[in-house]
C-alpha cells in the first residue's frame, strides 16, 4: 500500500521504486564499522555548520542498536534524538520496547515513534483532498490506512511514546490531525508533544488545529524555496497558498520546530534561517519577485531563531537543558562570524561558523 514501481511505455520496470515499494528491494546491511564511518563523516559536517543536536527520523532496530552502543561507550560526539520507525505490518511494540532517555551523558534519546502517512509532493505521492492540477487522474495516496492510524496513535500515547507522523498533502495532514484530536480526547492519553513532520500543504480548516491541539509543526524552510518553482503548477493558484504556510500556523498559535530534512536539503541551519525569513532562492529570486514567494508567510528573525533552538528542544523534551543560553542549562552554543539578527538578509549565507561547543567544549573551531 502507498508505493509505486515506475514502468516504461512497454510496462517494464525502470528501476525506480517510490515510497513503500522500496521495501521490495533487498539492500545489503551495513557493517558496524561502515555505520561508524558514515556517522563520523556526518557528525564532522554537522559540527562544521554549527549543529549540536540532530533529530534522526529513521531509527530501525539496527540503527537504534548502533546508537545505543555508541552511547554506552561514551562515543557520541553530538546529541541524537531518535524516532523509531513504525512498520504497519509488524506487531505493536509500544508496550514492550524500552525507551531511551538521556543515555550517554544526555547524548541519546529514543522515546518517539515515526509513522508515514503519505509520500512526497514532487513525486506525486502526497495525499490531497482534490486531484493534482497537473495530473488530474490522481490525488496521491496514503501510505497507511486511517483506521490503523486511529488505532495505534492512542496506544503509543498511552504507553508514553511521542508520536511523530510524516504528512505532506492536505488530506494526509487532515487525517493525521483527526487521529490526534480523537486520541487526545481519551482521558487516559497524555499530550506527549505530538509532531507533524513536514506539514507542507494545509487546508484552511486545518491551520488552526495545531494551536488548538498543541501539535508541533516540524517543518523545513529550505523545502519551500526548492518547491516554489513547481508548486503552483502542481496544486493550482488557490491551493498553493496553503503550501509552506508558516505564518498561518504561527498566527493560529501553533509551535514550529525548524529543521533541514538533510540529506534531502543542505544541513546548514543558516540556509533554513535565510529561507524562513526571505522565501527567496540563495540568489535572491522567487516566482513572485525579490519580495519573496508569498511574502506574507515569512517568519521574523526572532521566530526563525527560536524555531531552530528552543522549539526543537521542546519538541525533543530537552527544553529544560537545551535551547537557550541560560544558567543551569548545558553549554551548547555556536559562535558565528556575523550577527544574523541584524545583517542584511543577502549577507546571511556568507556567515561562517567560528566554533561549535557542546557541554562547554569546542567540537569544531576555537573559542
Amino acid at each position: 500500500m502507498g508505493g509505486t514501481i515506475f514502468r516504461d511505455s512497454n510496462g517494464n520496470p525502470t528501476g525506480v521504486f517510490m515510497d513503500s515499494a522500496q521495501s521490495l528491494v533487498n539492500a545489503p546491511e551495513p557493517t558496524h564499522d561502515q555505520m561508524e564511518k558514515r556517522f563520523g563523516l556526518a557528525v564532522r559536517d554537522a559540527h562544521k555548520v554549527g549543529l549540536t543536536a540532530l533529530h534522526d527520523a529513521g531509527f530501525n532496530p539496527r540503527s537504534l542498536a548502533f546508537f545505543k552502543k555508541q552511547a554506552e561507550e561514551d562515543k557520541l560526539p553530538i546529541r541524537v534524538y531518535g524516532m523509531t520507525y513504525f512498520n504497519e505490518s509488524a506487531e505493536y511494540w509500544g508496550n514492550s520496547v524500552e525507551k531511551v532517555i538521556g543515555a550517554g551523558n544526555n547524548r541519546l534519546s529514543a522515546r518517539s515513534v515515526k509513522i508515514f502517512a503519505d509520500g512526497a509532493l514532487r513525486s506525486g505521492g502526497a495525499a490531497l483532498y482534490e486531484p493534482y492540477s497537473d495530473n488530474p487522474e490522481t490525488r496521491g495516496f496514503l501510505r497507511i490506512d486511517p483506521e490503523l492510524l486511529n488505532k495505534v496513535i492512542p496506544r503509543f500515547l498511552r504507553d508514553g511514546w511521542q508520536v511523530n507522523v510524516h504528512a505532506i498533502g492536505d488530506r494526509a495532514n487532515g487525517v493525521v490531525l483527526d487521529a490526534f484530536e480523537a486520541a487526545l480526547k481519551d482521558a487516559n492519553v497524555s499530550a506527549l508533544r505530538p509532531r507533524l513532520e513536514h506539514a507542507q500543504i494545509l487546508a484552511k480548516k486545518d491551520m488552526a488545529r495545531f494551536g488548538d491541539l498543541g501539535i508541533i509543526a516540524s517543518i523545513q524552510p529550505t523545502h519551500a524555496i526548492s518547491d516554489m518553482w513547481f508548486g503552483e503548477d502542481r496544486l493550482g493558484p488557490e491551493r498553493v497558498k496553503g503550501l509552506y504556510a508558516f505564518r498561518s500556523i504561527i498566527d493560529h498559535g501553533g509551535r514550529i520546530a525548524l529543521g533541514s530534512d538533510f540529506p534531502v536539503e543542505d544541513m546548514n541551519p543558516l540556509a533554513g534561517f535565510y529561507a524562513a525569513i526571505t522565501r527567496l532562492s540563495p540568489d535572491g529570486k522567487s516566482p513572485h519577485g525579490p519580495g519573496g514567494w508569498f511574502p506574507e508567510q515569512r517568519m521574523t528573525r526572532q521566530e526563525a531563531l527560536k524555531g531552530m533552538t528552543l522549539d526543537p528542544a521542546y519538541a525533543s523534551f530537552s527544553d529544560d537543558q537545551l535551547g537557550t543560553i541560560t544558567p543551569g542549562k548545558r553549554a551548547d552554543y555556536v559562535v558565528l562570524s556575523k550577527d544574523i539578527m541584524t545583517i542584511p538578509a543577502g549577507k546571511l549565507l556568507e556567515t561562517k561558523v567560528l566554533a561549535t561547543v557542546i557541554d562547554g567544549r569546542p567540537v569544531y573551531g576555537k573559542i
